[in-house]
């Protein structure tokens, strides 16, 4: 179960926060008296995951409330996620995720799962203008310094059987957001624009026999 706690100077803001959390099958809502820091409730409660609302607020002033390093995953809330520099909000480790305010809740969720994972998400919001239809790159480099783990290793097993998100997320006991954030990674570390791809490049490397 991932302990979650929502952080924002808004009470509306946190309710609905609160709400989306309370929503998730394997996430669990922590929160600590009223009026705490946020370094006293992360210091008490030691959550798996922050979900904070910056609310206008400067994502370093709120980081710097934390120890350093952040102790826990900050799944983060802009309103203008571009101006962020969510790139580099990663790279110093303020940051896990970086989504709009108004994100929906699945895609809340879903950051929330992938943190957990070992993952980083960036909406497209924070990574610049969209380009134009059809010019995102159809697969990345694999990265050989990436190794599969042992559930990704998994999942790609189950990927050569031809199963579904929700039918692998089914068989392993997990939400089907992780199940599509380990098939994320997988095409990530495999280099695979695919699926089928990912599933050749397992069988060439002997990762997965059919």
């Amino acid at each position: 179960m991932t302990r979650v706690l929502v952080a924002s100077p808004r009470a509306t803001v946190r309710a609905r926060l609160e709400a989306v959390v309370g929503a998730g099958r394997e996430l669990r809502l922590v929160a600590g008296p009223p009026g705490a820091s946020l370094a006293r409730q992360v210091e008490t409660l030691r959550p798996d995951v922050v979900l904070l609302d910056l609310d206008g607020r400067r994502l370093e002033t709120v980081a710097a409330e934390l120890p350093d390093p952040v102790p826990t995953a900050l799944v983060v809330l802009a309103d203008a996620p571009r101006r962020l520099r969510a790139d580099q909000a990663v790279e110093r480790g303020l940051a896990r995720a970086v989504l709009p305010r108004d994100a929906a809740s699945g895609e809340i969720l879903a950051a929330i799962d992938a943190v957990v994972a070992g993952l980083v998400v960036l909406h497209p919001e924070a990574l610049g203008p969209r380009p134009r239809r059809g010019a995102w790159p159809a697969r990345v480099a694999a990265d050989p310094a990436q190794p599969l783990t042992a559930r990704e290793i998994e999942v790609l097993a189950m990927l050569a059987e031809g199963l579904g998100n929700k039918i692998i997320a089914a068989r392993l006991g997990i939400s089907s957001h992780t199940a599509k954030y380990h098939v994320a990674s997988i095409l990530a570390k495999l280099g695979a624009g695919s699926r089928t791809e990912a599933v050749t490049v397992g069988m060439r490397r002997g990762l997965v026999v059919i």
